[in-house]
Formats: C-alpha cells, sequence, structure tokens
C-alpha cells in the first residue's frame, strides 16, 4: 500500500512496446494516479481506469521548435489557444511547452522571445486554470541546443512572466547532467515548479543503486516544500520486467 503524500505518474513513450491500455492496467495495480504526457486521443482510455492525466501534450509543435523562436509564434499561439480549454473541459491542470533550440539565439534575446510568445497565452490559461509548463531538458547528451537548459533561466522566465499559469517541468535526470545541487535547487525554486520526472544518471535508466542520485532523499526534500502533486516515471528500464522496475521505482519514491 502505497503512502500517496506524492502522487505517480509514468511517460509511456519509456515502455515501448506495451500498450497504453497496457501501461494503464499496470499502473493502476501499482496503485499510481496519473499517466505522463498524454493527448486528447489517450484521455478516454485514462479515464476508463480512472487515471488522471497530469501533464498534457499536443499543442506544442516540437521540443526543437519552440516560444524561443518568433518564427514560430503564431502557429504556437493558435495551437495553444485551441488545446487550453480542451485540457480544461477533460479536468486536467497542467500542459507542456518548449522553449525549443537556440539556433544561434542568445539566452536573453531567447528568454525575451519566450516572454513574447507566451505572453498572450496566459489570459486564456488564467480563464480556465490552466498552467503552461516549460521542461527543463539538459543540452549535454540528450538535446543539444535546447535552450531551457538551466533551473535559473527557467526560473528567470517565470519571473518575467509573472504568473501563476506559467511554471516548470523539473526533471531531475536533466538538471543532474547540466548543473547537479539537485535538492539545493528543488529548495530554492520550489515555487516556480509544477511537476517533477525522474530519471537514472547515468544512462535514464532505473532510479536504483546503480546510479548516482539519492531519489528517497530528493522525494523528502520534495515533499518537505509542501508540493503534493505528481512524480512522472520517466526512466528507460533495463529489467527485462519492466513492470516490475515501474513498481520498485514509485515504492522507492512513494514517501
Amino acid at each position: 500500500m502505497l503512502n500517496n503524500k506524492l502522487q505517480h505518474s509514468v511517460s509511456p513513450w519509456c515502455f515501448e512496446p506495451m500498450t497504453l491500455v497496457e501501461l494503464c492496467a499496470a499502473a493502476k495495480a501499482i496503485g499510481m494516479q496519473g499517466i505522463d504526457l498524454c493527448g486528447p486521443a489517450d484521455w478516454p482510455t485514462l479515464k476508463q481506469f480512472d487515471l488522471y492525466s497530469p501533464m498534457c501534450n499536443g499543442a506544442e509543435i516540437s521540443l526543437t521548435e519552440g516560444f524561443n523562436d518568433p518564427q514560430y509564434h503564431t502557429l504556437l499561439f493558435e495551437r495553444y489557444t485551441a488545446m487550453i480549454p480542451l485540457v480544461s473541459q477533460n479536468g486536467y491542470q497542467n500542459l507542456i511547452c518548449f522553449s525549443g533550440n537556440r539556433r544561434g539565439i542568445s539566452d536573453d534575446q531567447g528568454l525575451q522571445n519566450c516572454v513574447a510568445g507566451i505572453e498572450p497565452l496566459l489570459k486564456l490559461a488564467e480563464e480556465h486554470s490552466i498552467v503552461l509548463c516549460m521542461e527543463l531538458l539538459n543540452s549535454r547528451v540528450d538535446h543539444p541546443d535546447y535552450q531551457c537548459d538551466h533551473t535559473e533561466w527557467g526560473v528567470e522566465l517565470a519571473k518575467h512572466l509573472d504568473s501563476n499559469n506559467f511554471k516548470l517541468l523539473y526533471d531531475i535526470y536533466h538538471m543532474q547532467i547540466m548543473e547537479g545541487d539537485i535538492i539545493a535547487s528543488i529548495k530554492k525554486y520550489s515555487p516556480y515548479i509544477a511537476h517533477y520526472h525522474t530519471a537514472g544518471v547515468p544512462g535514464r535508466n532505473e532510479i536504483n543503486q546503480s546510479q548516482e542520485l539519492n531519489y528517497p532523499a530528493i522525494m523528502q526534500a520534495i515533499a518537505a516544500t509542501g508540493y503534493t502533486g505528481f512524480i512522472g516515471q520517466e526512466f528507460v528500464p533495463l529489467s527485462a520486467d519492466k513492470i516490475a522496475a515501474l513498481k520498485a521505482a514509485v515504492e522507492l519514491c512513494d514517501v
């Protein structure tokens, strides 16, 4: 029996070729409450299993084409203005977004471009109680040239936008690669964080003793901030029994 002081979810892409139905059934049996990174086509399946969608997707263009480049602002505005009411109508709150790659855009200019692209969406997001969540990703291993690759840059963007309807998706795996000091960052920046992702470092695999992060301590630190939202498991299991690996990860993160 899980304590569920922190709620638990999982990203489907990590467990392919399992179907969403299979993953939902397994998650439900473990005692999890949600499935991450799902869009409108997936929500009926989640509802069939009484599982929540804690981080919705489907409005973004891609991880590399985001709000830091003005050439995408018109399309992003159209896609997010269509998706925000849909997320709300289905009873969800968080909608993912991305900075995009630098492509020669300085960090200062990229930040200003993100402000210009996201700000027009915030009134609609507020009306529908939706939080736009920009994911922090590493640019060293997995996502070369991605702009929102440090917590301080993401927090600075949040400060410029100055809205409860914009926060960060703090990916522990990605930020360990880029900057480390995970617990100190969580304590310092928790008001700007709406959701967390996990994975083992190095390798993005199981969050067990094979890697360098102390996940029980990290989860205790997250809980100590007053956060009661979701911890999204986003590791790629090496184990033959993927569901056993997921169960072990959830139990490790249950405080």
